[in-house]
């Protein structure tokens, strides 16, 4: 069984950097037996309908700004794989879920960052994903866990964006932790390890410090954390693989669910 996992997928440098998270996401890439495809539910892709890929070799997308030109430069031609976008299809159908199928969107830095330091070669297929922050965490979690069968034919499910994602927080010459950061993340493990998704589902109101953690203009980066979650509801259990903070508060953490 193929595991499930939440990435955190930090500022767009990673793609250039060489630190303690970027070589904590290779060694995973090459830790894991390698999956015959992935499904990545990304906080850059943002839409009221669920949206799955049917692309047959994806574009690059560079959806940010001011950043070293070197970054513009890489490439991910990660290809797609059309019978998997058939297979989830019939997923969605059969338990209700309405999506819609895209065939021109390429990979947004919250999938390509991830993807890249994991699987440096493009040599996996990719469904890449759609989410909506104004669902109920009740239906993120549904949508993940109506995939959770893939699994068993070794594809990996990936929800890339962060628990502790806040830019006007963020203290860029700071490498340390906030106590604020620090916290929230760690209320949130408690709960993964014991699988309180009824604790989880309200955490805006449990967490301390996620008003800050997860203001409430950016919820899309933390609700890939429930499609994820989704995807590992058959066994319930939650793996902290990792977890660093960058620029004071930003959380680089990944969750294996398996």
């Amino acid at each position: 069984m193929m595991p499930a996992f939440f990435i955190a997928h930090g500022a767009p440098l990673l793609a250039l950097e060489n630190n303690e998270y970027t070589q904590a996401l290779q060694q995973l890439g090459k830790t894991l037996p390698k999956p015959k495809a992935i499904i990545l539910f990304s906080a850059h892709w943002e839409s009221q309908v669920q949206l799955v890929s049917d692309v047959e070799e994806y574009s690059t997308i560079y959806d940010f700004g001011g950043f070293p030109e070197e970054l513009y430069q890489i490439q991910y031609p990660a290809k797609g794989k059309k019978e998997l976008t058939k297979e989830i299809e019939e997923l969605f159908a059969k338990e209700g879920i309405s999506f819609q199928v895209d065939t021109r969107r390429g990979l947004d830095h919250g999938a390509w960052v991830v993807l890249r330091l994991l699987y440096p070669n493009a040599d996996v297929p990719v469904i890449a994903m759609s989410v909506n922050q104004h669902l109920s965490p009740e239906e993120q979690y549904k949508i993940g866990k109506s995939l959770s069968s893939l699994r068993e034919k070794d594809v990996m499910i990936i929800g890339s964006g962060g628990t502790v994602h806040n830019l006007r927080a963020l203290r860029w010459s700071d490498n340390g932790v906030e106590e604020w950061a620090l916290g929230f993340d760690e209320w949130i493990a408690q709960q993964l390890k014991n699988w309180d998704t009824q604790s989880l589902i309200n955490y805006y109101d449990l967490a301390p410090g996620a008003e800050i953690a997860v203001p409430h203009y950016g919820k899309e980066h933390f609700v890939p954390l429930f499609y994820a979650m989704g995807a590992g509801d058959r066994e319930k259990n939650a793996t902290l693989v990792h977890r660093s903070y960058r620029y004071g508060n930003l959380s680089h953490s990944v969750w294996q669910f398996n």
